[in-house]
C-alpha cells in the first residue's frame, strides 16, 4: 500500500533493464513475473526464484515496493509452485502478490503476505470490493469501467470506511497507460481456442492484432471493412486527463508494458512521473500535455485513445500490427569499458555508424536505458566525428556502463498514415 497522498505509478519491469529503467525515471513501484504462472509469461524474459533478493535490495535502495504477479488461473499441479514461490518471495521481502486465483490468495493470506487483486477478477462494484477487501489492501478495477463508475467506488470505500486486512481503507488501482485488448478485463480465450496457448496462462499469441476479413458464410459476401485490424485496440492513453484520474480518488496507476523495451519504461515513466508531480505541485496544463503526448509518441505505441473512462465509444482500433512510433533504435555495438576517473565510456562498433550530434541510447541490466546526444568522441584513441564498423570509440559521459551494455542510435521512424 502508499503511504503518502499522491498517486503511486507503478512501473512494469519485464528484465532487469526495464527495472532499472523504471528506478532511474521516478517509479514509486514495480511489478514483475518469475517464471511462468503470470500474464507475460511469454511476452518478457521474466524473473527466476534467484533474482528475487537483488529485485527486493535494488528496489528498497531506491524506495520502491516491489509486486509479484501471480495472476493466471491455477490448476492443482500448480499449487505446491505457488507456495513455494510467495514463501521464497516472503523471504526475499517482496512486498506484495497480485493475485486473481483463489488458491493464490488463500495461500498468500496463510503465509501473512500482501495481496493486491488483478483486473483479472473484473471488479465493477462496491459490493465486490467489501468482498475482496477481506483479503486485500489494493484492487485493481476492470478495465472496462468508466472514470465516473471508478470515482463513485472510490466515494463509496471512503463513506462506508471499507478496510483492508491492514486496518487501512482500501485502494484502488487502475490501469492508466498501455496495451488493451479485445477481452474483458484480459480474459481472451481466443489464442487458447486458435492455437491451444491461453492467455489466461501468459501465453497470449496475440490473435487480435492480425489483419482479417468478414465473409457471409452463405453467400460468399465479403463485407467491406473501414480497418482489417477489427479487434487491436489502440493504446492507452490517459495523461490529458490524469487530474480527473487524480480527482477521481484513484491511489496507484499502473503502467502496462512488461514485454516493451527498457527504453520504452524510461520514457513513459519519466512522462507520468513528471504529471503526477505537476499536480501535485498545481502546475498542470495543456501546454505540458502537448509534450508529454510527443514524448510518450516517440516509443512503442499503436496509437492512443482514452479506453473507457471518458465514457467515449466503445473501440478505437489500430490501423496496423506494428509500433506508431515516432522514432526507433538501431543496434551499433556494445559496451567494452568505463574508465572513471576521466567519465568515459568505450564501445566496439559492430554494425552501422554513430556520429557527433547522433542521438544514442545505452541499456543494461545495471543501466538501464540512458539517451544522450552524442557531443564529441575520440575514434580508435584520435578525436573524430564519426566511427563506423570495427572502430573502437569513446564517448564522455554521465553514468557508468559495463562490457553488457548495448549501444543503440535513435533515428526517425516513419509511420505509414
Amino acid at each position: 500500500m502508499t503511504t503518502t497522498g499522491r498517486i503511486e505509478l507503478m512501473a512494469p519491469a519485464g528484465n532487469f533493464e526495464s527495472m532499472q529503467a523504471a528506478l532511474d525515471n521516478g517509479a514509486d513501484s514495480i511489478y514483475f513475473g518469475v517464471e511462468q504462472l503470470n500474464m507475460r509469461a511469454r511476452a518478457s524474459i521474466n524473473f527466476t526464484l534467484e533474482d528475487l533478493k537483488e529485485i527486493s535490495e535494488r528496489c528498497k535502495a531506491k524506495n520502491v515496493r516491489t509486486y509479484l504477479t501471480l495472476n493466471t488461473i491455477i490448476y492443482d499441479h500448480d499449487l505446491t509452485i505457488i507456495r513455494t514461490l510467495i514463501q521464497k518471495a516472503i523471504e526475499a521481502d517482496i512486498t506484495a502478490v497480485i493475485a486473481m486465483d483463489q488458491a493464490v490468495i488463500s495461500v498468500a493470506r496463510e503465509l501473512n503476505m500482501e495481496v493486491h487483486i488483478s483486473t483479472q477478477i473484473n471488479i465493477t462494484n462496491i459490493e465486490t470490493v467489501k468482498f475482496y477487501a477481506l483479503f486485500a489492501d489494493t484492487m485493481v478495477m476492470s478495465r472496462e469501467l468508466s472514470l465516473r463508475q471508478v470515482k463513485s467506488i472510490s466515494e463509496q470505500i471512503q463513506k462506508q470506511q471499507i478496510k483492508g486486512p491492514s486496518g487501512n481503507l482500501v485502494e484502488i488501482e487502475i490501469f492508466g497507460h498501455g496495451a488493451l485488448c479485445m477481452a474483458v478485463s484480459g480474459k481472451c480465450y481466443m489464442s487458447l481456442h486458435s492455437s491451444n496457448s491461453s492467455a489466461n496462462r501468459g501465453a497470449c499469441k496475440q490473435n487480435c492484432r492480425k489483419k482479417y476479413t468478414v465473409i457471409d458464410q452463405e453467400t460468399g459476401f465479403e463485407m467491406e471493412l473501414d480497418n482489417e485490424y477489427i479487434m487491436s485496440p489502440k493504446d492507452l492513453c490517459t495523461i490529458d486527463f490524469l487530474d480527473e484520474i487524480a480527482d477521481a480518488g484513484i491511489k496507484v496507476l499502473k503502467i502496462e508494458g512488461r514485454g516493451r523495451a527498457p527504453e520504452y519504461v524510461a520514457n513513459v515513466i519519466k512522462c507520468y512521473r513528471d504529471a503526477i508531480d505537476a499536480i501535485e505541485e498545481g502546475t498542470y496544463d495543456k501546454e505540458k500535455v502537448i509534450v508529454w503526448m510527443q514524448a510518450l509518441e516517440k516509443v512503442y505505441n499503436r496509437g492512443f485513445w482514452s479506453g473507457y473512462y471518458l465514457g467515449q465509444k466503445l473501440g478505437e482500433w489500430s490501423k496496423g500490427s506494428g509500433s506508431h512510433a515516432t522514432q526507433k533504435k538501431v543496434y551499433i555495438g556494445k559496451g567494452m569499458h568505463y574508465f572513471p576517473k576521466a567519465n568515459i565510456g568505450e564501445f566496439k562498433i559492430e554494425a552501422f555508424d554513430i556520429a557527433v550530434g547522433d542521438t544514442i541510447l545505452i541499456t543494461g541490466p545495471t543501466t538501464g536505458a540512458k539517451e544522450m546526444e552524442i557531443k564529441e568522441m575520440f575514434v580508435n584513441d584520435a578525436k573524430g566525428e564519426k566511427a563506423s564498423k570495427g572502430d573502437s570509440c569513446t564517448i564522455p559521459l554521465e553514468f557508468r556502463i559495463r562490457p553488457s551494455d548495448k549501444l543503440y542510435k535513435i533515428v526517425e521512424n516513419k509511420v505509414e498514415a
